[in-house]
């Protein structure tokens, strides 16, 4: 009893502390990112970011071409230090005056740089090595801005929601990592209330629903369901959609560290419009439906917030801005665009919120929402090129893996001259062998997933069976 009436206690700190940043003008940004061969040029982009109605842009470095074209608009700008500088800024105060000066300096204030960040999801596991140097660069970095007379902008850092240790399903229950709690989190903390920045934090709802689809409604996901509530049993709280529960576990988790107040800032969310065969949910619809809803929730007057923090004023950045085609891993990370790289859009979309769904054009209805069952394989792509191929199928055939045992000479599968079926074969074989740690079906962009089988006569290609 005593325990539940602490949580309701904080429950209630929450909601009076979040008034004070109401104060904050809010944006509805886009991430923009680079990682493809054939997207419009930095002007263009940002002719388009307007037209889309964007307040903000999120860049993944300080781009001077960008930040050029920017220049005059009235887009709130966010910059960010690679992760590869972290250690050396950590610890030299001149290297982060350099950046600073170089970056930011020359672009202010015609270009509306707002915010700083300090690395990309320095936090989760495979950046290690940086944890214990973030904070000291993230001051570094703020005490530059001071000298250069930069204070009112913010310096944070964004964090994969795999900073919370505990279940994000159950907000009140939300606790960072025990690995990085005291000596990471705490310190962390403690630099974004004492400037009075922000909890920056990437959330993406279709990655919690995809690993659990049959657990989790996909209309509550898109902030779609009439009737789909969810009670947390500790603190009482009602919530209508996933998001919000994922940010309040953040929200619990900063007051546990005895910091209720620290603004929340979403640094990216969104949803993929095209993807695998075996990545469930994936699609125009669901894309559409989810970042339209988004844009309604934090648009919306009065401000919503959260349930935990109600009418608290958060910006959003939606990923992304492009369909990148050199994104590696899955195929949904080259596929969250707002926009095709030709620059049309892969949905009607207003950021601003203000125009009518039912102005927009019919939505293709989604047929991929349900768990794929079957095989699959993974092929070369059409058009892909040979020279290029030549080098990923030696990859494949390079791991001393048996991979490719069937397409050497005197192999069943083997074809004098059936180049284009020879990497076929060794790129189901070595997915077939390696999915189930971490690789994909992308070879450089060189391969596609099928649910036709390429096997012929006595030539088998291994499949991924679902």
């Amino acid at each position: 009893m005593a325990l539940l009436a602490l949580h309701l206690f904080s429950a209630l700190a929450f909601v009076v502390s979040s008034s004070s940043a109401t104060s904050i003008i809010s944006q509805i940004g886009v991430c923009y990112g680079q990682l493809g061969n054939n997207l419009p040029t930095p002007s263009k982009s940002i002719q388009l970011l307007q037209k889309l109605n964007a307040t903000g842009v999120k860049l993944y470095d300080a781009d001077p071409n960008i930040l050029n074209a920017l220049n005059g608009t009235k887009i709130h700008i966010t910059v960010m230090v690679p992760n590869e500088l972290i250690i050396n800024i950590s610890s030299n105060q001149t290297l982060a005056d350099q950046w600073v000066q170089h970056n930011v300096v020359p672009y202010y204030p015609r270009a509306m740089i707002r915010y700083i960040l300090v690395g990309n999801e320095v936090l989760s596991y495979n950046f290690k090595p940086l944890w214990f140097y973030l904070v000291p660069a993230m001051k570094k970095i703020h005490l530059s801005t001071e000298t250069f007379g930069l204070s009112s902008i913010k310096v944070g850092t964004p964090l994969a929601i795999d900073v919370v240790e505990s279940s994000v399903l159950l907000p009140s229950n939300g606790t960072f990592r025990s690995d990085i709690s005291n000596k990471i989190m705490k310190p962390l903390l403690q630099f974004l209330n004492s400037t009075k920045s922000f909890f920056f934090i990437d959330v993406y709802p279709y990655f919690e629903w995809a690993s659990k689809p049959n657990s989790i409604s996909l209309d509550y996901t898109l902030f779609a369901a009439q009737n789909v509530t969810f009670k947390d049993p500790v603190s009482g709280l009602i919530y209508r959609n996933l998001l919000d529960q994922m940010l309040d576990s953040v929200v619990f988790a900063m007051n546990k560290l005895g910091y209720p107040s620290i603004p929340l800032f979403i640094a990216e969310t969104g949803w993929p419009n095209d993807g695998d065969i075996d990545q469930i949910g994936a699609n125009i619809y669901n894309a559409a439906t989810y970042n339209r809803n988004l844009v309604k929730k934090f648009t919306a007057k009065p401000l919503v917030g959260t349930p935990a923090r109600p009418g608290a004023n958060i910006s959003v950045n939606i990923f992304a801005l492009y369909n990148e085609n050199q994104k590696p891993g899955p195929s949904t990370e080259r596929h969250f665009g707002l926009l095709h790289a030709n620059g049309t859009n892969v949905y009607d979309i207003d950021l601003s919120g203000k125009t009518p769904d039912s102005t927009y054009s019919p939505l293709p209805q989604p047929t991929n929402n349900k768990p794929y069952k079957g095989k699959i394989w993974c092929v070369v792509a059409q058009g892909a090129s040979w020279t290029e191929l030549g080098r990923e199928l030696d990859f494949a055939c390079g791991q001393d893996n048996r991979t490719c045992e069937a397409i050497r000479p005197g192999g069943k599968c083997y074809k004098p001259n059936w180049f284009v079926l020879h990497a076929s074969y060794a790129f189901s074989s070595y997915w077939a062998q390696f999915r189930q740690t971490g690789e994909t079906c992308f070879f450089n962009g060189l391969a596609v997933q099928t649910s036709k089988d390429p096997s012929y006569l006595s030539c088998q290609f291994p499949s991924v069976n679902l």
